[in-house]
């Protein structure tokens, strides 16, 4: 499993979680504490208007000890609809990318999958790719445009 933090432009930071490894609101706490941290020392621009978080619904993210965490860091949590995927910027724009430079290719262990995995990320850093956040507003739109219903990552990515 893998956590992903975006900006508008890149990714900023993943978690790969351990195996055998239970993400818990404790986790999902400690992990934004890391990410704030991180923020403090590489990222203070996205710290001026104060960051805008879009999470699923999964239980962590709901736990006590995270709601109170985002809340004291004055961190504002966009509301939306239980887990869609329509809606999530991994699904409708990493998820494929990070995918395609990895297909066709067995890799012997997990270490392995890791560094291809970093590789294709800090690809898609550098070729400036990655516009799943600057593309919410559309996808959100579509979705209600469409009243719930699917709707096509190309008509979000404007793609034919």
């Amino acid at each position: 499993m893998m956590i992903f933090v975006y900006d508008h432009q890149r990714i900023i930071m993943t978690d790969r979680v351990p195996c055998g490894t239970h993400v818990t609101a404790a986790y999902c706490r400690n992990w934004m504490q890391k990410l704030r941290r991180k923020m403090h020392k590489d990222l203070l621009d996205l710290l001026g208007d104060g960051p805008v978080i879009l999470h699923e619904k999964a239980r962590p993210h709901l736990g006590k000890v995270v709601i109170d965490l985002l809340s004291k860091y004055e961190w504002e949590v966009l509301p939306h609809w239980p887990y869609s995927p329509d809606m999530s910027p991994p699904d409708f724009d990493s998820f494929h990318k990070l995918k395609e430079p990895m297909r066709g290719h067995c890799f012997p262990s997990l270490k392995k999958v890791s560094a291809a995995f970093t590789r294709a990320i800090r690809g898609l850093n550098k070729s400036g790719t990655l516009y799943g956040t600057a593309n919410l507003p559309k996808c959100w739109d579509a979705i209600i445009e469409k009243q719930g219903d699917y709707i096509s990552r190309r008509i979000v990515n404007n793609t034919s």
